[in-house]
């Protein structure tokens, strides 16, 4: 499996984290099931490759659209290729998606929505023009220029990219009430604002935030100490760190370790 990076363009980068590709011409075999774990931000894939099953909670399971947009996880999903393997996609930051699209990103919570519900014509267009292309440059390059075409399209906020930033320079270390005050905004008016364009609670991004630095300590660290670890991310104990390292990815830190999730570590943060 071949995953890379490349870099927006300058216009875009306030918005857009990276685009990304992942291809694997290796046939299909069972047993490729994948947690994908929430990472605070939106993404907009194209499948050129074959698709993918996605399975829900409740034991049923449905085979994706080629392309969509997949709004803000707030715990993980299970996904699963059925044969070879091509995706392009744009991932952007946390509260980057809202300047593009003509709803609010709330709406696209846990969900995926099709380019022509978000954008009509326009989106279907864009669908046609990604699968055709010979190569991922072009695709980056089809896809910058819808992007900029649609800039600012949304209702962005500096409110929620003040909020975001907070967030993200903490490592998820910061109460509501500490944001309020530092943006003289009040707690009712700053969540509604955040939900709006980012596509959850400020809460839950700081929890998702804080998972994915526990995730990078464990990389880096001892498994065996869990304590320290959890201190280290933010938590004010072992338990609450287990509590919601479980809640997001329905596994305990250990087991976390046990499962083949090669293809989970390129989607997270």
């Amino acid at each position: 499996m071949e995953y890379k990076e490349y870099q927006p363009c300058s216009e875009l980068a306030k918005n857009v984290k990276c685009f990304w590709s992942i291809e694997d011409q290796t046939p299909f075999r069972s047993g490729g099931r994948e947690k994908i774990f929430p990472d605070g931000c939106t993404e907009l894939l194209f499948h050129y490759g074959d698709l993918f099953r996605k399975f829900d909670q409740r034991g049923g399971s449905h085979i994706q659209d080629r392309c969509f947009i997949h709004g803000q996880l707030q715990k993980y999903i299970e996904i699963e290729p059925t044969g070879k393997i091509g995706i392009f996609s744009a991932r952007f930051h946390p509260g980057g998606l809202q300047s593009f699209i003509p709803l609010p990103v709330s709406d696209l919570t846990h969900q995926t929505f099709s380019l022509t519900k978000v954008w009509g014509d326009p989106g279907k267009l864009l669908e046609k023009s990604m699968l055709m292309a010979s190569d991922n440059a072009e695709r980056q390059k089809i896809l910058e220029t819808f992007l900029l075409e649609r800039h600012n399209a949304g209702r962005d906020s500096a409110v929620a990219v003040q909020l975001v930033d907070a967030i993200l320079e903490t490592d998820g270390n910061v109460s509501i009430e500490e944001l309020s005050a530092r943006l003289h905004i009040g707690k009712r008016q700053l969540i509604r604002v955040f939900i709006s364009c980012v596509g959850i609670k400020p809460k839950m991004l700081a929890r998702i935030i804080r998972f994915n630095k526990i995730i990078k300590l464990i990389e880096q660290g001892d498994l065996s100490n869990f304590t320290a670890i959890a201190f280290e991310g933010g938590f004010y104990d072992q338990a609450h760190f287990i509590k919601d390292f479980k809640e997001i990815t329905g596994l305990n830190p250990k087991s976390y370790f046990s499962e083949n999730l090669e293809m989970a570590k390129f989607f997270n943060l």
